[in-house]
């Protein structure tokens, strides 16, 4: 239950709906895209067999950041950050059934701010996560969250059996926060795009966009597609864009050399589908076509985005629309025998940000360190709007008006674990320009373990450094960056309430 103390919210002012900011610009249109899951598999980040023509098309209108990374490689945490503007060390929730305004309960969120200011706030989809039933906020719309009506599988063979629902649905009474019984890890039915959940929000976009069109109304759209979260469900069509023959499996199947045992993890989200194997490594076959529909399923989502595109177009509110696209973290491929997030290496944290704004350059890439907390101060600096003193990242606007702007020192990411031989511990992640530091503290403060990776010679995360003493220095140097961060003073004003009990923690 949400805390009785942000009714409040609801009885403040009306906000005025004036077209223009407060430096007397016309109000710019906000269209925000969240994508589940999503890696930088896309042709503007350089992959080779990616479909992607669309959000490519969006890359060359704007800034593609290729260095950007989550603040935690799980759905919920990651999205509170980027929609409170607060990282998961000061909301102190890492799980997925914790809402942020237990913690949190007076904090204006990003689409809640643009309300505030007068622009028409509205979600489609998949925005916040929250537990399974995914609970929204209500405070950041002005009218209700859309979420369609779409059954994630179309074909029979595909679903779950009635035995495993019914089993689910025993688990969820002792747990709300027990997933529901999982069918295929793929599909490929041949129907159109409105026939799944994707292709259903991206036609009542199309509505909204028209309406704001026609009402003159500056509007901030967030728009959550669910692909290419699992399962794989995509149009035949966009199977079939991809030749399985092109499809290569991850060089190293094996976590890296010198890892602590409890950083890897193998997928038990997949392992939780039909037909996958509960343990071991995943035959051949079956992983090509993990990968397969992984490439499906983004560039079905991909197409949503072209429509989105067009659309704009034809209304002619491209010219004054800031369109951000991102991922709310990456993914596991098979890579060190690990699939789906839930880590803290490059390929669970590193994900796809790409920002077009009015104004700003095109066509341009920046490899500057860059942190999903930032989009929060971004937007509000582009729509002309005071920042809220409550946001812990910063403006990317120097690196749409030049890439080659200085980059911030490091990037921070983090994720828990519990063992019984450690009891409950955060991984502090530093990534910097050369290195990649985890930090595994205990409850004490106390550090469990270290792991040391050398992003320039070893991309592939294939050996943990950090025992070596002739890194001794390189330890110390992101150590001592990690504590700063820590010991960073909390936002003033900024109503923190102590959380009585902590959801799972992964």
């Amino acid at each position: 239950m949400i805390p009785a103390c942000t009714l409040l919210l609801f009885f403040l002012p009306a906000s005025t709906h004036a077209a223009n900011t407060p430096d007397g610009k016309e109000k710019p249109n906000v269209l925000f895209i969240a994508v589940d899951d999503l890696k930088p598999l896309l042709g503007c980040y350089g992959d080779p067999l990616a479909k992607t023509p669309n959000i490519d098309r969006l890359a060359a209108q704007g800034t593609v950041f290729n260095r950007a990374y989550c603040m935690q490689a799980v759905c919920s945490p990651s999205r509170n950050s980027v929609m409170t503007g607060l990282r998961p060390e000061v909301l102190q929730i890492y799980d997925l059934s914790t809402h942020f305004r237990l913690r949190a309960p007076e904090v204006v969120t990003l689409p809640q701010y643009f309300k505030q200011q007068g622009w028409q706030s509205q979600a489609l989809g998949k925005l916040y996560h929250v537990g399974h039933g995914n609970i929204d906020d209500t405070h950041s719309w002005s009218v209700p969250h859309f979420k369609p009506k779409a059954k994630p599988y179309l074909l029979p063979e595909n679903q779950p059996s009635k035995e495993d629902v019914a089993r689910q649905q025993a688990r969820r009474k002792k747990n709300p926060a027990v997933t529901g019984a999982k069918g295929a890890a793929y599909e490929n039915a041949d129907v159109g795009d409105d026939a799944y959940h994707d292709g259903k929000i991206t036609t009542e976009a199309v509505k909204r966009l028209k309406q704001f069109k026609q009402d003159g109304t500056p509007f901030f759209l967030a728009i959550g597609y669910i692909r290419p979260h699992l399962p794989f469900n995509a149009p035949q069509k966009y199977w079939d864009m991809h030749d399985p023959a092109r499809i290569t499996l991850a060089d190293r199947d094996t976590p890296p050399d010198g890892a602590p045992a409890f950083a890897p993890q193998f997928g038990g989200e997949l392992r939780a589908y039909a037909g996958i194997q509960k343990e071991g490594a995943l035959p051949a076959d079956v992983q090509r076509k993990l990968i397969h529909g992984y490439y499906a399923a983004t560039s079905y989502m991909d197409a949503q985005v072209g429509r989105l595109l067009d659309e704009l177009n034809a209304l002619g509110l491209q010219e004054n629309t800031i369109i951000v696209l991102w991922g709310d973290h990456g993914w596991h491929l098979g890579d060190h025998g690990m699939w789906c997030k839930h880590t803290n290496y490059e390929q669970a944290t590193r994900s796809p940000l790409i920002i077009s704004a009015p104004g700003k350059n095109k066509k341009q890439t920046t490899q500057a360190l860059t942190e999903f907390v930032d989009i929060y101060p971004t937007l509000c600096e582009l729509a002309g709007l005071e920042l809220p003193k409550h946001l812990g990242g910063t403006s990317l606007i120097p690196y749409l008006d030049n890439a080659n702007a200085e980059s911030k020192p490091a990037a921070f990411q983090v994720y828990p674990r519990s063992r019984p031989e450690t009891g409950p511990m955060l991984g502090h992640a530093v990534r910097t320009d050369h290195w990649r530091y985890v930090e595994w503290q205990k409850k004490d403060g106390s550090i469990a373990a270290t792991e040391l990776y050398d992003m320039q010679t070893d991309p592939g995360e294939t050996k943990n450094m950090a025992a070596d003493s002739a890194n001794a220095a390189i330890v110390k140097e992101h150590h001592d960056l990690l504590t700063n961060r820590l010991q960073t003073p909390l936002p003033e004003g900024l109503k923190l309430v102590e959380l009585k009990k902590a959801g799972k923690k992964k």
